[in-house]
């Protein structure tokens, strides 16, 4: 049998259509489903940014694990932080037959080129958690609602710092984004700072240190995220800015009372940080900072128990993984993709786009990672022991 069409899954960078309505053209076919099916067996390639962060190989195995469960081959490759490594992964997907391939791109934009060869080879494009920008070869996207992390991550400070019970500080706090090549960090972001900007403007909190090219003030905008970003996300490059803060800062037992990350590596660099410059800081105390993070990594389990990092932002990538082994049956059965909610514009076209919702995890609800299925009991009480 041949196939009219072949189907490439990409896991890409973001940009969010304001309140997901329609800002542009979508691809013809989109969300329409009907072309020719694609035989059980025939070849799936999944392609992550980077081995080295523990999430993206739960992402990846989880969605290898579902597609070989349902009789697919899968080509699972990583494309070691390095954009170009990724376009050859994703050709070489395409010139090996793969009927379906999902990368998750290290550079949305960079990205785009390989895929739109395997959209040129007749393939079609699901963009898996990061949308792939500047091109009209990306039929589908699934990811989380982005905009909510940040709104959890700054919700966490906010409670904590008790801002809505009229607490007036000032309080100190720095603010960390992630890599600027990841337009997904822009997203958390704007979550966080729509929610905290407010209380720069009263004056309740404070950014006393240059970090961002001259600090963060009630000025400063969500398109200035970039200026307090951390390249690829790197637990050493967040070390080495927060030392630089407590440097310059806090030095001298000046009160650092909370800092916002995106990220549980970036967190992680925080938390070196302070406890290499800043030893009479203590976890647990009112002297440590509240610190915000996302992803739920096994280090973060283990910082949250012992009162090192207040929060992590939880995306079940098992969800994910369903849902889009779901687009890929679907699609691979000529099928209508079912379960959209949404759109999100890449500067070229609206991708339709299946939206899954995050969920705050603190020391409180720790042992939901368990009963998620996400971590197991016997590795969780080695973490929180």
């Amino acid at each position: 049998m041949k196939f009219a069409k072949k189907i490439v899954a990409v896991v890409a960078g973001v940009a969010m259509c304001a309140g997901l309505a329609a800002c542009g053209g979508s691809r013809s076919g989109q969300a329409t489903g009907g072309d020719a099916k694609i035989e059980k067996g025939a070849t799936i390639g999944i392609s992550m940014p980077t081995k080295s962060e523990e999430r993206w190989n739960k992402d990846g195995n989880n969605l290898k694990a579902k597609l070989e469960k349902a009789g697919y081959k899968v080509i699972l490759s990583f494309a070691d932080d390095k954009p170009a490594q990724q376009n050859a992964d994703i050709e070489n997907m395409v010139n090996n037959d793969a009927k379906i391939v999902v990368v998750a791109s290290k550079d949305g934009t960079a990205v785009g080129p390989a895929v739109e060869k395997a959209r040129d080879a007749g393939a079609k494009v699901i963009a898996y958690d990061r949308l792939i920008m500047n091109t009209d070869a990306v039929d589908y996207y699934a990811t989380f609602q982005l905009e909510q992390v940040g709104v959890l991550e700054a919700t966490y400070l906010i409670d904590q710092l008790k801002l809505k019970d009229g607490a007036t500080g000032p309080f100190n706090i720095e603010l960390f984004t992630g890599s600027p090549d990841d337009n997904n960090a822009k997203y958390f972001f704007k979550g966080a700072w729509d929610l905290l900007q407010p209380y720069f403007e009263k004056g309740v909190l404070v950014s006393p240190s240059q970090h961002g090219q001259g600090g963060v003030t009630k000025d400063f905008t969500v398109e200035d995220w970039q200026k307090i970003s951390v390249m690829s996300w790197k637990t050493e490059q967040a070390q080495k800015d927060m030392e630089s803060i407590l440097d310059s800062t806090y030095a001298h037992g000046e009160k650092l009372d909370a800092v916002l990350t995106p990220y549980d590596g970036i967190a992680q660099g925080v938390i070196n940080a302070i406890e290499s410059k800043r030893p009479d800081m203590k976890p647990g105390t009112d002297s440590w900072p509240y610190i915000t993070g996302q992803d739920a990594m096994e280090i973060a389990v283990a910082n949250i128990a012992k009162d090192k990092q207040g929060e992590t932002v939880f995306k079940d990538v098992n969800k994910l993984a369903d849902a889009v082994y779901d687009m890929v049956v679907e699609i691979a059965e000529g099928k209508e993709v079912s379960g959209l909610n949404g759109k999100f514009n890449n500067n070229n076209i609206d991708v339709p786009s299946k939206l899954l919702d995050p969920q705050n995890i603190t020391k409180d609800n720790l042992q939901d990672l368990v009963t998620a299925n996400y971590i197991t009991q016997d590795r969780f009480d080695e973490l929180t022991k």
